[in-house]
């Protein structure tokens, strides 16, 4: 059993949002529940109740976690030794941030697919009051699938996701239950296809989540922004690093997000100097990174002045 890689379907959202009204389907559908040994595992409970008559037999069990303590890898790896498990299904709790689930899963379990059900009258208020929660349910997640949202602003919902991730798939749920994705167009504001990527001031985060999600694509290109310098012993006295604090969610996970950077000959900036830099990009190795990873090669550079935003955001 403990060689058995167990697939992890993992639905997010908040209460009363209709992760339960979707699990149920997908469990009442013969194309999933064909009769393996599922687990569902139920961290929240709302009015709408699971009726286990439409798809419970004997391959489908329930256990309820209702305190965030509780959820341990202790629980489920002992779970997991005394029962015949194929699949799982798992309905957070909102409230609970996603590292506590993601440290209790046990060594054969993965996640298969991770999806944001959420309530279109009310997400917009959620992200609003507690975008450290929401934020931690979308960055993520694969798809946002949005319902009850027959007159909601669609415009809002698709910048609320894609202020924190440009890879997921959006759909919203119509009146009829059907679903309909966002076909709203998403483009960058720098041209990736520029001689020179420039990147705005304002821009920086956005460059450098795409950077992280598409390498392939900025590999061989040349770039130019402002960044803040950082040197390291390590790098030597011929390439530091570059970057910007980046703020994705709350002033709490401000964090510098920067670069590896090499220069022709001996560097004369100090950790702290703000320069613009214009360097080719080349996806390779580093020791920085640990495994490969974007490393510029400095064509050209300057001092220059602070930005008049210093910590970079999405929005």
């Amino acid at each position: 059993m403990a060689n058995e890689q167990i697939p992890v379907y993992l639905f997010t959202g908040f209460l009363e949002g209709g992760k339960t009204k979707m699990i149920q389907e997908i469990l009442e559908d013969e194309n999933f529940n064909d009769g393996c040994k599922i687990l569902l595992l139920v961290c929240e409970q709302g009015e709408e109740e699971y009726e286990p008559s439409r798809f419970w037999g004997k391959n489908v069990r329930q256990m309820v976690v209702e305190d965030e303590s509780d959820l341990t890898l202790d629980l489920l790896e002992d779970y997991t030794r005394h029962h015949k498990i194929d699949r799982v299904m798992v309905e957070y709790n909102g409230m609970w941030m996603l590292d506590t689930l993601y440290a209790a899963l046990p060594e054969s379990w993965y996640i298969f697919q991770q999806i944001l059900v959420a309530d279109a009258r009310t997400i917009v208020s959620y992200n609003a009051n507690m975008r450290t929660l929401v934020f931690d349910k979308l960055q993520n997640t694969e798809t946002v699938m949005f319902n009850r949202g027959e007159s909601a602003d669609k415009e809002a919902l698709h910048k609320l996701v894609r202020g924190v991730t440009r890879r997921a798939t959006i759909a919203y749920e119509t009146a009829d239950g059907e679903l309909e994705y966002d076909e709203i167009e998403d483009p960058l504001p720098f041209d990736v296809n520029a001689p020179v990527v420039e990147i705005a001031d304002g821009d920086y985060a956005l460059f450098y989540r795409d950077l992280a999600d598409s390498m392939p694509e900025y590999d061989g290109r040349t770039v130019k922004f402002k960044g803040l310098v950082a040197r390291d012993r390590a790098l030597g006295g011929k390439a530091l690093i570059v970057g910007r604090h980046v703020m994705t969610c709350c002033a709490d996970d401000i964090a510098f997000s920067g670069v590896v950077c090499n220069f022709k000959s001996e560097i004369p900036y100090e950790t702290g100097a703000w320069i613009t830099v214009t360097a080719k990009i080349r996806v390779e190795e580093h020791k920085l990174y640990g495994q490969a990873g974007p490393v510029l090669y400095a064509v050209d550079s300057a001092r220059t002045s602070e930005p008049k935003q210093p910590v970079a955001t999405f929005y």
